[in-house]
């Protein structure tokens, strides 16, 4: 059968999914954590920064609020960041020709800061510093979450396309419940994120309202 075509955006594509999916949704497990992906200036200070995004001006104040829900529930709350050491880039630094392009850590780079506007509780809270895509890449997300006791994970950050995707998609083959809150994710352009909202929704995630993920996270207990 040849690939489909068809002059749909990939927004009005993930809408016409999100009204009528083929499939049942993953759903809410017993128990969460969130996990926000690269939060920090590199990705977020548009101001600043050409590699800087913005899909939904309120995405920070969404993701703090789901932290906040999050702890009066016990629920852990996670925050990635990516940045190198000299050398240890590998492959993936060869397409830089600049100095600061991969957040190098030993030069002090802003671009690895996490956002200001972020409110994370640093005694309570958990920061992964992560060098790929995948926040389960080379990391302890894994076994983070096994000696909590997840089974669902909420995904937020940037990019969608990106690192948010290969979380959900190593999620779901880690066996986790993968759930993406649409406003809670970023993208350089709309291309991309709502290709990636419909392949994840399709296959990998629940992409869902915010309210609905927070309603959804009151009800559980740590």
């Amino acid at each position: 059968m040849p690939m489909e075509q068809s002059p749909k955006t990939a927004r009005a594509l993930f809408e016409e999914l999100r009204q009528a999916p083929p499939r049942k949704l993953f759903g809410f497990g017993r128990k969460a954590a969130l996990i926000n992906i690269d939060v920090q200036r590199a990705y977020t200070d548009t101001a600043t920064f050409k590699t800087a995004y913005e899909t939904d001006p309120q995405q920070i104040a969404h993701i703090n609020a789901l932290a906040e829900v999050c702890r009066s529930r016990g629920l852990p709350v996670i925050w990635t960041y990516v940045a190198y050491e000299p050398g240890e880039a590998g492959v993936w630094g060869t397409r830089s020709d600049t100095p600061d392009a991969l957040q190098n850590i030993a030069l002090g780079s802003p671009r690895a800061e996490l956002d200001p506007r972020t409110e994370i509780d640093r005694p309570y809270d958990v920061i992964i510093r992560k060098r790929m895509a995948s926040a389960f890449f080379e990391t302890n997300l894994a076994s983070l979450a096994v000696w909590h006791g997840i089974d669902t994970m909420v995904v937020t950050g940037g990019s969608t396309s990106g690192c948010v995707r290969a979380t959900a998609v190593d999620g779901l083959s880690h066996g986790y419940r993968m759930i993406v809150p649409q406003e809670c994710v970023a993208d350089k352009h709309e291309s991309p994120h709502f290709a990636s909202l419909y392949d994840m929704h399709l296959k990998y995630a629940d992409v869902l309202p915010v309210d609905q993920v927070q309603a959804a996270l009151r009800k559980m207990g740590g």
